[in-house]
C-alpha cells in the first residue's frame, strides 16, 4: 500500500474523492444503456450533485467497498471498482469494475481486477472471489481471466438488460489459486 492507495502495475485504487463523483455520474451512470449492462439494479436518472449518486460513499465501513481507479501514468481518474456482497461467514466476495469510456481497451481492467483480488484476499482475508458478467462482456471476461479467474458456468437468461433477458457468466478464484 502506498499513501492510502493499493497500487498495481498500471492502476491504483484509492478512496473516493468528492471531485470523482460528478465525473463518474456523467460518464458511467448517465449512459443508461451501458449502466444497465453492468448493474443488476434498474437505471434511474439522478440530478447532478444528488445525494442519491451510487458513487457517493455514505458509510466507508459498509458493504460494498468502493474504490476510485486511477491510471498511474496519467494520474487521472479511470473508473470505479468495488468488492461487494461480502459474506464473512463463508469468506466470499464479488468483484466489479467499470472504466470510463476513454480508459477502456487500454489494459487497465486486468490490473484493476488483480488489485481488487489483493484487497479481497490479503486485506479482507477472503477465501473466494467471484465475478458475474454478461456473456457478451468480452472486456470483463478477458480482465477476469487475465487476473486468474476460472469460468465456472453460465446463468441462463438471468439478467434483464435493455429490454431482453441475457446470459451471465460466473467466474471464480480461490485464494489458493491467486498469484500477484
Amino acid at each position: 500500500m502506498n499513501g492510502g492507495m493499493l497500487t498495481g502495475e498500471v492502476v491504483a485504487l484509492r478512496a473516493r474523492r468528492e471531485s470523482d463523483i460528478p465525473v463518474l455520474d456523467a460518464e458511467l451512470h448517465d449512459d443508461a444503456a451501458t449502466y444497465s449492462r453492468g448493474d443488476s439494479r434498474p437505471w434511474r436518472p439522478i440530478p447532478p450533485g444528488s445525494a442519491a449518486s451510487s458513487y457517493r460513499i455514505t458509510d466507508p465501513a459498509a458493504d460494498p467497498a468502493h474504490f476510485s481507479v486511477v491510471e498511474l501514468a496519467s494520474e487521472e481518474l479511470a473508473g470505479d471498482a468495488l468488492l461487494w456482497g461480502v459474506d464473512t461467514h463463508n469468506r466470499v466476495g464479488h468483484v466489479g469494475i467499470s472504466l470510463r469510456p476513454s480508459f477502456r481497451g487500454r489494459g487497465l481492467g486486468t490490473d484493476t481486477v488483480r488489485v481488487l483480488c489483493r484487497y479481497g484476499f490479503e486485506i479482507r482475508g477472503l477465501h473466494r472471489l467471484q465475478v458475474e458478467t454478461l456473456a457478451d462482456n468480452e472486456a470483463m471476461l478477458r480482465a477476469a481471466a487475465g487476473a486468474g479467474f476460472t469460468r465456472e458456468g453460465v446463468l441462463r437468461q438471468s439478467a434483464w438488460v435493455n429490454g431482453a433477458f441475457a446470459d451471465e457468466v460466473l467466474l471464480g478464484q480461490l485464494v489458493s489459486e491467486w498469484e500477484y
